[in-house]
């Protein structure tokens, strides 16, 4: 040994008397011959090997010089001075004793408020350095804490990326290193820290929250406020390094941190949203320290837990399928801080920020599952800001929000939910009245479908009030409405049957106020559903079972319908929708009918019925009259509302709806909706108010009048007196100068069944007068420019020929005297011949 510490000192004598003039080359004003001293000594040290004893000598008389040369102004003898100093540390057997002159230096260089040092390369190694000495030093840095504090504050915010990534590395290891003097300063770092916890690039960030764990976690705890919110901004990153960082320093507090209890209604929530990370590697990270968090949490309170741990670890009978259930502890650590964490979620779920709103949605769903039946004392506060989150533009956030109600409706019972809900529901808020719709139907798709079924009758009562379901028109609110009678069904089933009638008024009511195709569709389809339920084969046979009802639900309102209200819309639904249904129901229709048409209603809503009607009408066999009990009732379906609504009244609106019961009025006539026989009993009252709607403002008007005219005198027109007959033409002559093209030509065929109805009981002798002003008027028309109008004006009298030949030919070859349209009179004289040839005229009476 003796031998080994002489041979020692021999050589570190030696090495020194060889670098004696190096060191004092280190002093010349000339930088190469600095630099070139610099790298002699590295020569003759570091770069040989030497024993550890002769290092610690070399490394004591040349730390002095070393140190000065950090200030050279060359970079390259800095850059040698910083690497033989590493080097040195790190081969020394105690470098400790380098700390007195060393530690003062690097803060004078690095800790000022001005860094001295402009290279950035060279920052970085001596933070490297640093982190070296207190690797190699440990529990020995503690009497120079100010002096680390003071550069680490300096290099935690230096522009190079690197030198923060070592800085952050340093504090980590220092602070494990000296835990017992580390937190007196500790709390110097959290402002450095968080001014760089949002650098651009990731690596950076990933280090400063690993820094920020250990910099809280080894400090006094009282930072954990000034951190929560820059780590929780980080939970949004779209590196999942920086999550996954997150995610392991929130846990390694909950499981360490010596002050957790008072910080678990801030931390839990951080830990859990990376349950619901995108990331699966976060998400069973989350979970791992999650499960163990709560495991502790457990062990320590495990007194208190004693009876639950014995009683309560079976799961609930109705917990949701699919779902695994969190530990004891875990539930416990929920529950008893909900009443901290409800507020906080409410005020995330209104962030302008998406990404906020977005992942506390999701977070929601998770403490709700954790807090199982805990969620009914805070049920108020819940419902709200479900409410407004279910309101959010964001479609994430809803979807996130659905779930959460699903997964209250599961634990918390019917009976407490239904009883605030309802209420919001009948009363909803007035900007967003869909939201309490959408947050019952995730409640009702979460309860167990034995627990819901005391209450089906009071949920269908609600909805199909109609200041619920009647009252909003929005699509969004149509959407939701229909969501919970498919919810029901969907839960229910069979327990349904005994509320499908308020189920099918709902179902009518959304199809009644949607303008949107795909909506009614899939109300069209709930009504299907709603037809397995009930075990029926058909949609009609569902309407047959509640036809009665639903009519009695229409006149119930029928004296307060106008334009506006909505049930003349669901009357047509039911109405189209029931098909040969209706039939069956006549007299019930019936008297609403005549109720909402009588004149001194609402026009518009008069003119939209009267279109409906018309629609079903013309295919009377199939609706109204499938049974044949409308039939029975025409006369007085005619007397009793059309008649009344052809009456002229002033007005455009008054026009529109009189051209509507003209349209209605052809389609009863068209659609074998009468006989012969009730036709010509109330022909007196028909035909004049018919013959005064030729002369109405709309061009439409005047035409269906003309085709109503025409379908009277092919049902019943042989079987009219020649007085009502004689009162017909001279309106129809007028139409003939019409400006509508459609209503001349409509005319003219109703004439040419007015000349057909002439039957044996026409006095031709009596009434010549009569033909001949008929004849002599369609001969005018023979001039007309229209080719159309002349052929047919020249049918018509062709048809007239057989009636009273003689005098038609007389007036023909008056007109052919008078330069008419000879080629058409030579045609009709052709035919008038012929038919006398044939004893075809008829002999005045």
């Amino acid at each position: 040994m003796a031998a080994t510490a002489s041979n020692d000192e021999h050589v570190s004598a030696e090495v020194l008397r060889r670098l004696a003039r190096h060191l004092n080359c280190l002093g010349e004003d000339n930088k190469s011959t600095r630099k070139r001293a610099l790298e002699s000594i590295k020569r003759e040290t570091v770069d040989k090997k030497l024993s550890g004893v002769v290092f610690q000598e070399l490394f004591s008389a040349l730390l002095k010089p070393l140190l000065k040369c950090l200030s050279d102004p060359m970079e390259r003898c800095r850059e040698i001075a910083i690497l033989l100093i590493s080097d040195f540390i790190r081969c020394v057997p105690e470098p400790q004793e380098s700390l007195p002159y060393l530690m003062p230096c690097l803060a004078q260089r690095f800790g000022e408020k001005e860094t001295l040092e402009p290279a950035e390369e060279l920052r970085l190694s001596a933070v490297e350095m640093l982190t070296l000495t207190v690797d190699v030093c440990g529990k020995q840095l503690a009497p120079y804490l100010n002096e680390m504090i003071d550069i680490l504050q300096r290099t935690l915010v230096d522009p190079f990326p690197d030198v923060k990534r070592e800085s952050c590395r340093c504090t980590v290891n220092f602070a494990k290193c000296v835990p017992e003097h580390f937190h007196m300063q500790a709390e110097s770092l959290v402002k450095p820290l968080m001014q760089t916890i949002a650098h651009q690039h990731s690596k950076v960030r990933v280090s400063v929250i690993e820094a920020t764990g250990a910099v809280v976690q080894y400090g006094t705890g009282k930072n954990v406020d000034d951190v929560l919110s820059h780590l929780a901004q980080r939970l949004f990153d779209d590196s999942p390094q920086v999550r996954k960082a997150v995610t392991l320093v929130v846990g390694d507090w909950l499981l360490k941190l010596m002050d957790r209890y008072s910080y678990f209604h801030k931390l839990i929530p951080l830990l859990l949203s990376g349950l619901t990370d995108e990331i699966p590697e976060i998400r069973l990270l989350a979970a791992d320290l999650w499960q163990r968090v709560g495991a502790q949490w457990e062990k320590e309170n495990e007194d208190d837990l004693k009876d639950k741990m014995d009683f309560l670890l079976t799961p609930p009978h109705f917990y949701p399928l699919g779902v695994e259930r969190p530990g004891l502890g875990c539930r416990e650590l929920v529950a008893r801080n909900l009443y901290r964490l409800v507020p906080a979620i409410g005020h995330d779920l209104s962030d302008w920020l998406v990404a906020t709103r977005v992942r506390t949605s999701r977070l929601l769903s998770v403490l709700l599952l954790h807090a199982e039946e805990h969620s009914t004392q805070h049920l108020q506060s819940l419902l709200v800001l479900l409410y407004r989150a279910c309101a959010d533009s964001e479609r994430d956030v809803v979807i996130s929000c659905l779930a959460a109600a699903k997964v209250l409706g599961a634990f918390v019972p019917p009976e407490v939910f239904l009883k605030l809900l309802l209420d919001h529901v009948d009363a909803p808020p007035s900007l967003h009245p869909w939201s309490a719709l959408m947050v019952l139907r995730g409640m009702l798709g979460g309860c167990p479908k034995t627990l819901l079924r005391p209450h089906l009758r009071r949920i269908a009562d609600t909805l199909a009030q109609p200041d619920v379901c009647q009252e909003y028109q929005q699509i969004a609110y149509l959407e939701q409405l229909l969501a919970c009678v498919d919810t029901l069904l969907h839960q229910c089933g069979s327990d349904c049957r005994p509320i499908t009638l308020q189920l099918l008024q709902v179902l009518v009511t959304v199809q009644s106020l949607s303008a949107e195709p795909g909506l009614c569709q899939k109300a069209l389809e709930s009504v299907q559903r709603l037809c397995e339920v009930q075990g029926l084969g058909s949609v009609p046979a569902l309407y047959r079972q509640h036809m009665g009802q639903l009519l009695d639900w229409l006149s119930a309102s029928v004296n307060s319908w106008s334009a506006y209200s909505p049930h003349r819309l669901q009357l047509h639904i039911v109405l189209v929708q029931s098909g040969p249904v209706i039939g069956e129901f006549v007299s019930q229709l019936m008297m609403l009918l005549h109720t909402c048409l009588q004149p001194d209603r609402d026009q518009e809503m008069r003119m939209n019925v009267f279109i409906m009607l018309s629609k079903l009408l013309l295919d009377g066999g199939n609706t109204l009259d499938s049974q044949g009990l409308f039939r029975a009732q025409s006369e007085k379906f005619l007397c009793d509302v059309l008649l009344p609504n052809l009456v002229w009244r002033a007005g455009r609106t008054a026009g529109a709806l009189r051209t509507a019961a003209l349209s209605c009025l052809l389609a009863w006539l068209q659609g074998g909706g009468v006989t012969s026989q009730q036709l010509l009993h109330a022909e007196e009252q028909l035909v004049p108010q018919v013959l005064s709607s030729l002369d109405e403002d709309s061009p439409m008007g005047r035409l269906l009048a003309c085709r109503s005219l025409c379908a009277v005198l092919g049902l019943v027109g042989s079987s009219l007196g020649q007085e009502a007959l004689n009162k017909i033409y001279p309106e129809l002559l007028k139409r003939l100068d019409d400006s509508s093209e459609d209503v001349r030509g409509e005319a003219l065929r109703a004439l040419g069944l007015w000349l057909s109805s002439l039957g044996a009981e026409y006095d031709t002798g009596l009434c010549a007068s009569h033909l001949q002003f008929l004849f002599q008027q369609l001969l005018l028309h023979l001039d007309d420019p229209d080719g159309a109008v002349k052929d047919q004006v020249l049918e018509v009298l062709k048809t007239g020929s057989s009636v009273l030949p003689a005098l038609l030919k007389k007036e023909v070859e008056a007109a052919r005297d008078n330069h008419r349209t000879c080629h058409h009179c030579d045609r009709l004289l052709q035919h008038i011949d012929a038919i006398q040839a044939h004893g075809g005229s008829r002999s005045p009476h």
